[in-house]
């Protein structure tokens, strides 16, 4: 096919016609996806439906005319109006920055920062934003090198006099991010606000644009000095909550109301018309201060969060013991339980494989699928027993908060300051008494 583009003159964005098997059609060559098989051509059609063509000797080719030249999409600068606070974007990819992608035919993280400033004129006047692209990738894609990246950038905005900082990102592990910088920035004074988009920023029924505008709000106008997820509070756009980091946990996979607060409620909401209502008790700030926020970014990479299953073997625990893991977290059954004794020959008890693990050094954690509720060690035998073994029980922690608490305290303490953190609340993560309204259906 390259080589009949070549003879022709073709390149891609031409419009040209195929004659084919009895059929004629004419559109915009376009670039071939890369999940569609070698020989497939892909025309644009006038209507705006892709076709594709399967090559071969009977297909005739022809340019009818040159492609357009690509149009830069407009970008806002990012003025200064006097009297707004300054907040700073923090861009790092994500839904909230993508468009159609015709290479994968899904979408893909290519709009720049400053095009969210053309798109979303009114956060000119809410606050003056500073835009700073990070990186551009997709959550999935983060590890803790960029958790890391990200809170030194926010400390970075605190000490050029940012009131509030805005970090956009993807939302898949958008709870684990808004976990990590909870922990990371220590001596708070003004609101980090992650926030992302179920929906690309090109659909009708994006989420992107009102996030944005919730998110620059609470970070420019609250009194709010913690890290916190802002996204939509409901399907439609009447208003976003602001969760905590630490507390907060993506429900489902398509919902614009996807991220829920687990164990808690929202630290706050804001309305339509830009109205910020708290609803939750939450770190203040204190007007100006000497001390700088600081950020401890060390994270072990040798942590482990494994689920427990009927019939899960306890090979698993083996496994990260032999590659010389500092830390697990386990994702127990109700109050904290896994298989304890052996009620029949194929019965495979956690209890051994758990000694080992504590025997040789590794920090393990405890914490409940049933993510609402808490964990307990003295409800039933078992729980005492596993307890006994040298578990720590991670209270009311949601086991992805437990999971980046127990990374980041090995990256920055040593073991036994670590067993001693672990079940005592940091950054609001772990609270003394469970309220029963805050399950929520």
């Amino acid at each position: 096919m390259q080589k009949l583009f070549k003879k022709n003159s073709i390149a891609i964005g031409d419009r040209i016609k195929i004659k084919a098997r009895g059929l004629e059609v004419e559109g915009e060559l376009m670039p071939k996806t890369e999940v569609s098989a070698d020989n497939v051509i892909i025309l644009k059609l006038a209507n705006g439906y892709n076709i594709g063509i399967a090559h071969d000797n009977a297909l005739l080719l022809s340019k009818i005319s040159g492609g357009s030249e690509g149009i830069e999409f407009p970008k806002a600068e990012a003025g200064v109006k006097p009297g707004l606070p300054k907040v700073t974007l923090i861009y790092t990819g994500g839904t909230i920055g993508s468009k159609i992608d015709y290479k994968t035919g899904g979408v893909y993280m290519l709009i720049k920062p400053e095009e969210l400033l053309y798109e979303v004129p009114e956060l000119s006047d809410i606050a003056n934003i500073e835009v700073k692209q990070l990186f551009s990738i997709a959550s999935e894609d983060m590890t803790s090198f960029e958790w890391a990246a990200i809170a030194r950038e926010v400390k970075s905005a605190f000490d050029r006099g940012s009131s509030g900082v805005v970090v956009t990102m993807g939302t898949d592990i958008m709870h684990y991010t808004a976990s990590a910088l909870a922990f990371m920035l220590c001596d708070l004074n003004g609101p980090v606000v992650v926030t992302g988009a179920q929906r690309s920023s090109d659909r009708g029924s994006s989420d992107a644009f009102f996030n944005l505008i919730a998110s620059v709000t609470i970070a420019a106008h609250s009194d709010i000095a913690e890290v916190g997820i802002c996204m939509h509070s409901s399907s439609s756009d009447e208003r976003c909550s602001f969760i905590r980091g630490t507390r907060a946990r993506k429900m489902h996979t398509s919902r614009r109301d996807a991220f829920r607060p687990v164990n808690d409620r929202p630290i706050a909401y804001v309305e339509r018309s830009l109205k910020i209502t708290y609803n939750n008790d939450y770190n203040k700030t204190i007007g100006e201060i000497d001390q700088p926020v600081s950020a401890k970014t060390n994270f072990e990479r040798k942590v482990a969060l494994i689920k427990y299953h009927p019939n899960s073997d306890p090979e698993v625990l083996e496994h990260y013991i032999k590659k010389d893991y500092k830390g697990i977290i386990i994702e127990g059954t109700g109050l904290g339980h896994v298989s304890v004794s052996q009620p029949n020959k194929n019965a495979t008890p956690w209890v051994g494989a758990i000694k080992r693990a504590v025997d040789n050094g590794i920090i393990v954690g405890m914490t409940s699928q049933c993510l609402y509720g808490r964990v307990s060690k003295n409800v039933y035998r078992n729980l005492r027993i596993i307890n006994s073994l040298g578990v720590i029980y991670c209270e009311d922690m949601t086991p992805e908060t437990a999971y980046v608490k127990l990374a980041w305290l090995l990256g920055n303490y040593n073991a036994e300051e670590c067993k001693r953190l672990l079940d005592s609340s940091i950054a609001r993560e772990i609270k003394k008494r469970s309220r029963y309204d805050e399950f929520l259906l």
